[in-house]
């Protein structure tokens, strides 16, 4: 119920911080949304669908984050190394840490993270089905406290956990999720009041596979299209922001993908590490790395 609650606030936090954006910037996400209204994949760039890995599977990936911070002129990157275990096709748990320049002059480790999710509902149907899913993760990050947008990709240490609802329909593809944050990293000794420290998070993403046209191998390269919508608003402070990522993906021999994607702010008041940043990111699927289950 309380995640029901949650997913429905942000609804609204989504719809009005919408609406409060300039003309032109409402101009951009309407063309991207009819830009992606035909067919799709849902293996996102940025955010979870509710499906998951293939089960008893096991999933490699490494991504590069590159961006220009506020409190510097140069460009910042972090390294993130992940693994994704399939136990069965309703349960999965992912393990990553990050590596970074973002806070020193140099790269260093800086923090560790543990998700899993939990497909509870799955209603299927020839090309299309309707998917949720409840997430949580726990992070550890050695970082300081320094701005007021909270995440576990690395900048804080913190708990979340929520929904995720993901509709298919042939190559279309349309997820949403919410979610609850909280921040455990030590609160600055003389500025403990300065920082949010509670969130929610809201997430509005939509795939079109433009190729190919029509499926005759399982070799045969995906290209997908996606457009994400990410937000979030505090909940002890009253910061906000919203960021469109435009994305493209490749898909080869079905097992290993390609994405690279570009997010940036639509609008907020938050002081952020930077507005603009680059990803990049290649995943490979070792199908029935765990054994086929026994009948």
């Amino acid at each position: 119920m309380v995640c029901c609650l949650v997913i429905l606030l942000n609804g609204y936090v989504v719809v009005q911080q919408f609406f409060q954006m300039k003309s032109t910037t409402l101009s951009i996400v309407l063309l991207l949304a009819i830009g992606v209204a035909g067919n799709a994949q849902e293996l996102y760039v940025y955010t979870d669908p509710a499906s998951n890995v293939p089960a008893r599977s096991l999933t490699a990936k490494v991504s590069g984050k590159w961006l220009e911070g506020y409190h510097s002129k140069r460009t910042e990157w972090r390294f993130m190394p992940e693994v994704q275990v399939g136990l069965s096709k309703k349960w999965m748990l992912r393990a990553n840490a990050t590596f970074s320049d973002m806070y020193s002059s140099n790269v260093r480790w800086e923090s560790i993270r543990l998700y899993t999710k939990y497909r509870f509902l799955s209603q299927d149907d020839l090309h299309r089905h309707f998917r949720m899913a409840a997430f949580a993760e726990a992070a550890h990050s050695v970082n300081p406290v320094f701005y007021d947008e909270l995440n576990l990709d690395g900048d804080q240490s913190g708990l979340r956990g929520g929904l995720i609802a993901t509709q298919l329909i042939n190559k279309l593809a349309v997820s949403v999720s919410g979610s609850y944050l909280y921040v455990t990293s030590e609160r600055p000794k003389y500025f403990a009041d300065a920082y949010p420290y509670q969130a929610l998070n809201y997430t509005a993403s939509a795939g079109y596979l433009l190729f190919p046209g029509k499926y005759t191998s399982y070799r045969q390269t995906n290209l997908n299209i996606y457009a994400e919508l990410l937000g979030q608003k505090t909940l002890d402070k009253n910061r906000f922001y919203v960021d469109l990522a435009p994305a493209v993906q490749l898909i080869f021999n079905s097992n290993a993908k390609l994405n690279a994607g570009y997010r940036f702010q639509l609008n907020g008041n938050m002081h952020r590490m930077a507005k603009k940043q680059w990803l990049v990111s290649f995943e490979y699927v070792f199908l029935n790395a765990l054994g086929k289950k026994k009948k």
